[in-house]
């Protein structure tokens, strides 16, 4: 036996919910994609990084400050010619087999960016790369209120379905 649809129509007090509810979890999205999170205030440091350069890849490969800070990366190549240069701060240096190499900037722009070898080391020369992180990653914890929005949204018009 075939189940016969449901012909009842929706009241108008249904459909005034249903878009009440649509609209407070619309306005709730807004606020949690695009309000200011609470910042508390950090004191820049200076921050001091030896990275090691070999066989096209840098160790450690992911460096993380806070704006502001006053980062020192002191390059230390160990088998060929190598550099390193930080995408969007367009600042690099150079490290000669063994020795080591100084490059200071304050980290004033907040984000992720790249750092790559500047210097053409090999065959892998354009996978050495690195990930320089200034600040936190707010849409992270943004993403996560989406979708717990979501979730919640998909629970409540189930709810007024049954």
């Amino acid at each position: 036996m075939r189940p016969t649809p449901n012909t009842d129509r929706p009241t108008s007090h249904n459909l005034m919910r249903f878009h009440f509810s649509l609209l407070l979890l619309v306005t709730a999205g807004l606020v949690v994609a695009f309000a200011p999170l609470p910042a508390q205030p950090i004191t820049p440091q200076e921050r001091t990084f030896e990275i090691d350069a070999h066989q096209f890849a840098y160790s450690p490969s992911e460096i993380k400050v806070n704006p502001g800070d006053t980062v020192t990366i002191q390059l230390v190549s160990t088998d060929v010619v190598h550099g390193i240069y930080v995408d969007d701060y367009d600042i690099s240096v150079e490290a000669d087999p063994g020795q080591s190499a100084t490059l200071t900037f304050v980290a004033d722009k907040p984000g992720s960016f790249r750092f790559r070898c500047n210097i053409t080391c090999g065959a892998m020369h354009p996978f050495m790369i690195g990930k320089l992180t200034v600040g936190s990653n707010n849409w992270l914890y943004r993403s996560i209120g989406l979708a717990a929005l979501a979730v919640l949204g998909m629970t409540v018009s189930r709810k007024q379905k049954a």
